[in-house]
């Protein structure tokens, strides 16, 4: 993983979940860690125990879902840790609820955390990758851009937009030596899914450390190659259409 070394990756929702596996992962292959998140406390957290641990990290709040204080925290961190290398888009809320009960303003949240976001955070990281030369934006998906279930309407209606945005900049950011991966996750054991669904079976969820390795698999590819879209989900994971 030398080719890692010294990388400086920004994490996004990286206080708890597959956030703070992503950020553990990359440090322990030699990243300097941004991690950032809306709720600071579990990102400051973190990057402590990483620097204690050795590794470079440190954290920044973070709200996606404004463009203005996106582009101020990227100008911060490239010029904090000397530049921007890598993007993990990884923050999303959801809000369990059919479409007659779902809200206006819950709604626009999703939307606006896991679909405005990434492409808040990917605009606003360009310009400080291309001066790097080269680099790698990875948007965390789903597997509900894939298939569908109940009371998930805006969260589906995000995560197939992220794949269609995934895949769009992949194609314009090539030209500009910088790759771009979806990673299609399945179910893991994570809050965002024991928190909201307390009846999950864990066995049947995969640890989100897998997925974290994942992601830095695709960020060890020779520089010739690149991974637009990646799924990796349970074995116990067949409810497909």
């Amino acid at each position: 993983m030398k080719q890692l070394e010294g990388k400086v990756a920004v994490v996004t929702g990286a206080g708890q979940g597959l956030g703070a596996a992503i950020c553990r992962n990359l440090a322990e292959a030699g990243v300097v860690v941004a991690l950032t998140d809306v709720r600071p406390d579990g990102a400051e957290r973190l990057a402590g125990e990483l620097e204690a641990s050795g590794y470079r990290a440190r954290s920044y709040p973070l709200d996606v879902s404004s463009h203005q204080q996106v582009e101020e925290s990227l100008q911060r961190i490239a010029g904090d840790l000397g530049g921007i290398d890598i993007v993990i888009n990884n923050a999303g809320v959801d809000y369990t609820k059919p479409v007659e009960e779902l809200t206006y303003d819950e709604w626009n949240k999703v939307i606006d955390v896991n679909l405005r976001g990434p492409f808040n955070v990917s605009k606003a990281a360009l310009p400080h990758i291309r001066k790097r030369g080269s680099g790698h934006i990875v948007n965390i998906a789903s597997t509900a851009c894939k298939r569908t279930w109940a009371n998930a309407a805006a969260y589906h209606a995000s995560k197939w937009g992220l794949l269609g945005f995934s895949h769009a900049l992949h194609v314009e950011a090539r030209e500009m030596n910088i790759k771009v991966t979806a990673v299609v996750a399945g179910g893991m054991r994570t809050p965002f899914i024991l928190e909201r669904f307390p009846g999950t079976d864990p066995n049947v969820l995969q640890p989100p450390e897998n997925v974290a390795q994942t992601v830095r698999f695709v960020l060890t590819l020779p520089p010739e190659t690149v991974i637009p879209e990646v799924m990796v989900i349970p074995m116990t994971e067949t409810s497909w259409p």
